[in-house]
C-alpha cells in the first residue's frame, strides 16, 4: 500500500507587515506574501498592522481584505511607533513561524521562501542579513555606526540587526517579554532570543531603494532618543544579570 502524503510536511506560518503611510508599497507586498505562502505553507495568515497611518493605506488594505480573506488587519488609533507595531504582530500572530519585514517594499517578501527553506528542528530564528545595503550615503554611515556598536555594547551573534527580515519561532517570541516601542526593540528582540539559547541561522537577502515614503528613523531627536534606550536596555540587561548570580 502507498505511504498517505504528510498534510503537515509544509510549515504553518503568521506573516505580518507593520505599516505606517506605505500605500506605495503595502498592496503588493500582501499579494506576494499571499501567493508566496498559497505555495509553500501548510496554513497560513498574513497581517498588517497599520500604526495610524495618514495616507491612503488603509483603504488599499480594507479593498484587499475582500479580496485575500486569510488578510487580517490590526488598526492603531494612535502611532505607537515601530516597536509598538511589531509588539502587536507578535501578539496576534498565532501559528508556529512568525515572520516579518518592514512594509516599506525594501525587502522582496518572496525570499521568504529562502528562510522556509532553513527550517529545521535545530532552528528556532532564522536571520536575514542584508547583502549590500541599498540607501543614501548619510544612512549607510549612521546604519554602519549603528551596528557597530549595538553588536559591541551587547554581544550579539548575527552579521545584521538591523535586518528586519526576520522568521522566529512562535514559542521563542511567547518565551520573552519586549518592551521598547522603537527601533531600539530589534536589539531587544535579538539579545534576549540569543540568552535564552535559541539556535540562530543567517542567510543573505537583498535590500532595495526605498521608492515611496521616508525613514521616520533619521533625524536627530529620533537617534539621540535611540541612543538613549540602547543605553536603558543595556544596563535594565546587566541588572538582571547580576540579580541572577
Amino acid at each position: 500500500m502507498a505511504a498517505k502524503p504528510n498534510l503537515n510536511s509544509k510549515p504553518s506560518i503568521s506573516v505580518f507587515f507593520p505599516c505606517y503611510n506605505d500605500a506605495g508599497s503595502i498592496g503588493l507586498l500582501v499579494e506576494d506574501a499571499n501567493n508566496l505562502l498559497k505555495r509553500l505553507a501548510g496554513t497560513y495568515e498574513i497581517i498588517v498592522i497599520d500604526d495610524a497611518s495618514k495616507d491612503e493605506s488603509r483603504k488599499i488594505l480594507k479593498r484587499l481584505k475582500a479580496k485575500i480573506p486569510r488578510l487580517n488587519l490590526v488598526f492603531h488609533k494612535e502611532n505607537m511607533g515601530y516597536g509598538g507595531a511589531l509588539k502587536s504582530g507578535f501578539k496576534n500572530a498565532k501559528y508556529e513561524w512568525v515572520f516579518y519585514t518592514d512594509g516599506d517594499g525594501q525587502y522582496d517578501v518572496k525570499e521568504l521562501e529562502k528562510l522556509i527553506e532553513l527550517i529545521s528542528k535545530k532552528v528556532d530564528v532564522i536571520q536575514g542579513y542584508k547583502i549590500k545595503r541599498s540607501d543614501p550615503s548619510y544612512r549607510l554611515v549612521i546604519g554602519r555606526t549603528y551596528h557597530y556598536f549595538s553588536t559591541f555594547l551587547f554581544n550579539l551573534k548575527i552579521k545584521d540587526v538591523d535586518c528586519d527580515f526576520r522568521l522566529v519561532r512562535k514559542k521563542a517570541l511567547d518565551d520573552i517579554s519586549l518592551k521598547y516601542n522603537s527601533g531600539v526593540i530589534c536589539v531587544e528582540l535579538v539579545k534576549k532570543l540569543q540568552d535564552r539559547g535559541y539556535r540562530f541561522v543567517e542567510t543573505g537577502v537583498h535590500h532595495y531603494p526605498r521608492l515611496y515614503g521616508h525613514s521616520q528613523f533619521f533625524n536627530y531627536k529620533r537617534i539621540m532618543k535611540t541612543l538613549f534606550e540602547l543605553a536603558e536596555l543595556w544596563i535594565s540587561l546587566q541588572g538582571q544579570n547580576y540579580e541572577k548570580q
